[in-house]
């Protein structure tokens, strides 16, 4: 890392950090909002040591000490690529500073790897507390010398960078493929679609390989995943040779690899970065335009149509609200060709469950996917700059925000009634069933899109510098995410519980009664906070 990189890096960190808004900020709600997210983020972090920690003691309690660092660089390693590769869109091109940051005398191949290691410094306290905390559990069963531990701390740093950089190179690739067609936002979507859907897959097609050496046994299970991700994924097993046996050239190696891929593919992404970030800023006029009629829309629709447009022009945007509608779709599919039966067998396990017993928690299911993120959450901090000018206009703000709603339930009732139809009729769910689940799945819908534009509006941020700080770590999206989540995996526990003693459709009117009180509490907490923001 150059000079020019570290200077460049240093600025985008202070003028972006928390605690910088909170200690030098004088705008109040801006102070607020920064304590806020940082003690977020400290809820988060503490959840993050918690889980990594039992995992760590769990596995020494089972005899299975020594694989506790391949098994936490192999956590660290798929967290590192999945999170690079929903932000490589995001940071690396199509950002919002790009015209600024090119004005100024660095080469491109520079201002690249500046917002890499941008990436790699925002998330490296995720995978440092993950290590941390399991490294306490290879300390407290195989209490190794006490080198080690600086040395754990030390390759944990460089541990990220090998999948980082890989996820940055698909990343490239994707839109270096996609610059090459009109439609390059939407191709360069679907390619990654396809792909975080392959890695989706990847499980049960490496199941399907290796079906015949199943193990029963929980520990060999465990230590024999470990040792076939060090032979997989080389990067495994140089860090977990570096800890328990002090090899001195997997440190090398991990440590040398790591610095040379990086030198290699930002080479190549710096020959092409100000081309595709300028072909994917630009827009291509149709050579076969014609003027016809105008279509007239109502209000609402409008808003709803721009809101589209809007979703459409932003991968990354595309890719996390929409992710939800599409595995909703998918699984429907699946489970219909497959069977509700086979599929269920395979996720339990074997448990003693019965099609009949889950038919309460299809809507639910379903829901799970598709209620993950509305777009109503992420919406109205995307604005952005454009705020102002989206509230001068001679629109009521009540009329505004119906048609951002509206959009959402374009978008998520069509592949609710998809996937919900797909799963009735694989389970055999009687026709009574299947109507009622079709109206709980609508209500559902309905409360997502409401309550995610109460978190959109009562968290609104527009001072955002990329997108991706408002739809993926916004405080809107972390307040409506977790909970629902939570909330949506008990319902479904409790509704198999009760379906089995009462009846099953009543079961399902009272959620729907429920949930259409809560839609209605909502849209009225609504209606208040955009008459206190007129």
């Amino acid at each position: 890392m150059n000079n020019a990189s570290r200077v460049l890096l240093k600025n985008l960190l202070l003028a972006t950090s928390r605690m910088n808004t909170y200690r030098y900020s004088t705008d109040r709600k801006k102070k607020k909002r920064a304590l806020m997210n940082m003690i977020g983020a400290g809820v988060l972090y503490v959840m993050l040591i918690s889980y990594s920690a039992s995992f760590g003691f769990a596995c020494g309690s089972m005899g299975i000490a020594a694989a506790i660092p391949a098994m936490c660089a192999l956590l660290i390693c798929i967290l590192a690529f999945f999170r690079t590769i929903f932000r490589t869109n995001g940071y690396l091109f199509n950002f919002r500073e790009y015209d600024m940051l090119m004005a100024l005398p660095f080469e491109p191949k520079t201002v690249a790897a500046c917002k890499f290691f941008y990436m790699y410094a925002n998330s490296l306290p995720w995978y440092m507390s993950i290590s941390a905390a399991m490294m306490a559990g290879y300390g407290f069963y195989e209490k190794p010398p006490v080198y080690i531990y600086p040395v754990w701390i030390l390759l944990t740093a460089i541990l990220p960078l090998v999948p980082m950089v890989g996820a940055a190179f698909v990343g490239f690739l994707f839109a270096k493929i996609s610059i090459g067609f009109r439609a390059k936002k939407a191709v360069q979507t679907v390619l990654l679609f396809a792909f975080v859907i392959f890695c989706f897959s990847l499980r049960y097609i490496i199941e399907g390989i290796f079906k015949n050496d199943q193990l029963n046994e929980t520990v060999e299970t465990l230590a024999n995943a470990a040792k076939q991700a060090g032979i997989c994924y080389p990067p495994i097993a140089w860090f977990s040779d570096s800890i328990t046996k002090s090899s001195i050239s997997g440190m090398l190696l991990l440590v040398g690899i790591s610095l040379v891929l990086f030198s290699v593919v930002f080479r190549l992404v710096g020959n092409s970065y100000r081309r595709i970030n300028s072909a994917m800023q630009s827009h291509e006029a149709s050579k076969k335009y014609r003027m016809t009629a105008q279509k007239v829309r109502s209000v609402r629709s409008a808003v709803a149509f721009k809101e589209m447009k809007r979703m459409l022009g932003s991968t990354t945007y595309m890719v996390n609200v929409g992710m939800g509608e599409v595995l909703a779709v998918l699984l429907g599919i699946v489970v219909l060709i497959f069977g509700f039966d086979r599929i269920i067998g395979t996720v339990t396990q074997g448990a003693p469950l019965t099609a009949a017993m889950l038919y309460p928690a299809i809507p639910l299911i379903v829901y799970f996917m598709i209620g993950m993120l509305p777009t109503t959450v992420c919406s109205p901090s995307l604005e952005g700059d454009n705020y102002w000018i989206v509230q001068s206009l001679p629109i009521e703000k009540k009329v505004l925000y119906q048609g951002k709603m509206l959009f959402n339930l374009y978008l998520s009732i069509p592949a609710m009634a998809i996937a919900t139809v797909c799963f009735c009729i694989s389970a055999k769910a009687p026709l009574l069933n299947t109507v009622l689940y079709l109206i709980c799945g609508t209500v559902l819908c309905v409360f997502s899109t409401v309550w995610g534009c109460v978190c959109g509006l009562k968290h609104i941020r527009l001072d955002w510098e990329n997108e991706v700080e408002v739809i993926k770590q916004g405080a809107a999206v972390l307040i409506y995410l977790f909970p629902n989540m939570i909330v949506t995996m008990a319902l479904c526990v409790l509704a198999v519980i009760l379906g089995m003693k009462m009846s099953q459709n009543l079961l399902t009117i009272v959620l729907i009664f429920i949930m259409t009180v809560l839609s209605g509490l909502s849209y009225l907490h609504l209606m208040k906070l955009i008459r206190k923001s007129s």
